[in-house]
């Protein structure tokens, strides 16, 4: 199949900071793609990279993009390499929109549980309230941001004021050292074994740093908290890597940099992981192809990492507005 492709660059402006700890991120940037086939039917497709989290970095998915002609091939699509994954996953999700009919363009989300993403520190305290009678049950807090000792009494008083029967998933962002891990993993297995709190503490997320991932592997032994691997698994080599070297813990994949979505899928039905499907901030665009992957391949009915529309302004004319010149 051939495509006429064309492509542009975009920028949203996050309403408030979002901190981690890999520091403050204000802009949102990516690519918004378009394919035409030569039945003129149109395939969208978006590069949303994080480069510190493990994919290309945006420019490098720009030049990608400035150095194809304006008729691409399936072959082209499907031969971009692994060190362009978020590329892979933006031509395929439009190459797959554009033959995959309406079932593609509405994917079966609907029985999908979402996790709301709260901000890092004190903030929380102020922001669940509003999420929860949204109808959000599931939160992700971020730690590994502030003093251990500061975060670790907020997270006491969040425990005591969320709802019973919420989860909570707290997420490091591989930001604690060994010690502290070690002190968030007793933190919360003593949270479950106190009965008064019917509360859940669904995992802590990517405790440490990438490299660590053998100390990791040893506290997912250690405690009846469970650990779900990130930025381990950013990208398909690396969840196929981490696979390998024994993880069978739950893995958070982000569609939107993972790369390939056949590739994931074949990867995933082979060894029917555990997953929890997670946002990369991306548009209304490259959502509609990562919510396709996760109500294909989510198991163990986890809530999917897509609570994050809060964090922008909801325009609903800006995408329109960006290609409005195609």
């Amino acid at each position: 199949m051939r495509y006429q492709f064309k492509f542009r660059p975009y920028q949203r402006r996050f309403l408030r900071s979002l901190t981690t700890n890999h520091g403050k991120w204000d802009i949102r940037e990516g690519i918004i793609l378009r394919l035409t086939d030569e039945s003129g039917k149109v395939g969208w497709g978006e590069i949303a990279p994080i480069s510190w989290f493990g994919s290309e970095t945006l420019e490098q998915a720009l030049d990608f993009c400035r150095q194809l002609p304006e008729e691409i091939t399936d072959e082209i699509i499907f031969s971009i390499p692994d060190e362009l994954p978020a590329c892979q996953f933006g031509f395929e999700s439009a190459q797959e929109w554009g033959s995959g009919g309406e079932n593609f363009i509405t994917p079966n989300s609907s029985l999908l549980l979402y996790s709301a993403l709260l901000a890092a520190g004190e903030a929380a305290l102020n922001q669940w309230e509003t999420l929860w009678q949204q109808g959000s049950r599931t939160f992700k807090w971020k730690i590994g941001v502030y003093a251990i000792a500061d975060e670790l009494e907020i997270f006491e008083s969040l425990i005591h004021t969320l709802p019973a029967f919420t989860k909570l998933r707290l997420d490091a962002n591989g930001g604690l050292t060994y010690e502290e891990a070690n002190l968030w993993l007793w933190t919360c297995d003593n949270v479950k074994a106190n009965g008064e709190l019917p509360l859940e503490i669904e995992f802590i997320e990517q405790p440490l740093p990438v490299e660590q991932f053998q100390q990791m592997l040893e506290l997912s032994t250690s405690y009846e908290t469970a650990i779900a691997l990130d930025e381990s698994v950013a990208t398909l080599g690396q969840l196929a890597a981490c696979h390998q070297q024994g993880w069978r813990g739950i893995f958070v994949i982000k569609p939107g940099i993972v790369g390939s979505p056949s590739r994931l899928r074949t990867f995933c039905h082979q060894h029917q992981i555990d997953t929890v499907f997670s946002s990369v901030f991306e548009t209304a665009i490259a959502r509609l192809a990562a919510l396709q992957l996760a109500a294909e391949l989510s198991r163990n009915n986890r809530a999917i990492g897509f609570g994050i529309d809060h964090f922008f302004e909801q325009e609903e004319t800006w995408l329109q507005s960006l290609w409005k010149d195609f």
